[in-house]
């Protein structure tokens, strides 16, 4: 046996075998608007700001064949469909329905990590109805929320995380696929890698400058080359080709930051239009700070040029930010430290990371955010 081959038998042995499954609700956002206003159905419609400096924070399936996505300017995606139906986000009315589904999850395993509003893994492997088939339990989840919200929901079943993620996409919308033990080295194999998570535009880019397509191409480099490139993802990239993932299903998952930003509808650049953005900022995310009753060490500053590029800048101190006074002083050097900008910007963000309770709390990197200040 080849010392990878061994290697890769002794990852999976000591990862185990579960019953994963990964829910992920279909275009939730504008799905919801759809079931709740009879005459969207059928048409593109997105949710998010129609002003020309808004987002699609989600968008229809009859929109996404227009090739409108999140995160895409509002601008650009009326562009691409000219009958796009713009919605404003009702954040109440999701996290509600997310509440809702939630409580059919728990139904049959305690075991649920929820990974946003609209999709969660659940480890199932001793479930607690006792019927012992994850692809059962899986199509009664989703026939549940079919039932019960008037939605659809696509599920991925595997033995571990990263493959159960994999299948959820594979047959949406409305869909289900199972990757049985054994078949996931032959199912990652054929897939481009674009479709792993963690691998964006720009990654899977420089992978296609190495001559990396597939997660068949990425398993015939060897870790020595995958650290050379990719350094720290090295060791995801080299499992993720196999099929392997150790990851359990972490119920109750801590939070990594608290946070907020803003798009502004006029760029600003002007220092003191900058520091009173931040100040309101500042308002508005120790409200939440305080409401989550969280303490943290590091603060991030995030901007968006006109441009779109983005720059963050951020600063850890050695205890817990005591009170909003540090926490807006710490965020107020932060963006001196980048005045004069060299251009207009569109978005601000501040957040706090390193919350109590983190592994290696000092070293955790913000989460991704999405807020409407």
């Amino acid at each position: 046996m080849s010392e990878s081959a061994a290697e890769d038998r002794d990852d999976e042995e000591a990862a185990g075998l579960r019953k994963i499954i990964h829910v992920d609700m279909d275009a939730f956002y504008a799905s919801v608007e759809q079931r709740d206003d009879p005459s969207l159905r059928g048409k593109p419609v997105a949710v998010g700001g129609s002003s020309a400096r808004g987002v699609v924070a989600a968008a229809s399936y009859e929109a996404r064949a227009f090739g409108v996505r999140s995160a895409m300017p509002s601008a650009r995606a009326a562009r691409l469909c000219p009958d796009l139906v713009f919605r404003k986000p009702r954040f109440d009315v999701y996290s509600a329905i997310s509440r809702h589904i939630r409580g059919i999850f728990l139904d049959y395993t305690p075991h649920v990590e929820p990974l946003a509003l609209d999709e969660a893994f659940l480890d199932v492997t001793e479930d607690l109805k006792g019927i012992g088939s994850a692809t059962r339990i899986a199509e009664i989840i989703r026939a549940r929320i079919a039932r019960e919200t008037g939605l659809t929901a696509s599920a991925g079943v595997s033995y571990n995380k990263f493959l159960a993620k994999l299948a959820s996409d594979q047959n949406k919308p409305d869909g289900l696929c199972v990757i049985r033990p054994g078949d996931g080295a032959a199912f990652v194999t054929t897939l481009p890698v674009r479709r792993f998570h963690g691998i964006g535009p720009r990654g899977a880019e420089k992978m296609a400058k190495l001559g990396i397509e597939t997660g068949g191409d990425l398993r015939e480099k060897d870790i020595g080359f995958l650290r050379s490139h990719f350094g720290s993802q090295a060791d995801y990239l080299y499992r993720a080709a196999r099929g392997i993932d150790l990851r359990r299903v972490r119920a109750n998952r801590p939070r990594k930051s608290v946070g907020g930003e803003r798009t502004f509808q006029d760029d600003i650049s002007s220092g003191s239009a900058l520091r009173e953005t931040l100040d309101r900022i500042v308002d508005i995310v120790w409200e939440r700070i305080e409401k989550a009753g969280a303490r943290g060490r590091t603060v991030t500053l995030k901007l968006r040029y006109t441009d779109f590029r983005l720059v963050t800048r951020a600063r850890s101190v050695p205890h817990w930010v005591a009170d909003k006074a540090e926490f807006s002083t710490l965020g107020h050097a932060l963006l001196e430290d980048l005045l004069p900008l060299p251009q207009p910007i569109r978005l601000m963000g501040l957040t706090l990371s390193a919350l109590e309770g983190q592994k290696d709390a000092g070293q955790e990197e913000p989460d991704g955010q999405l807020s409407l200040l």
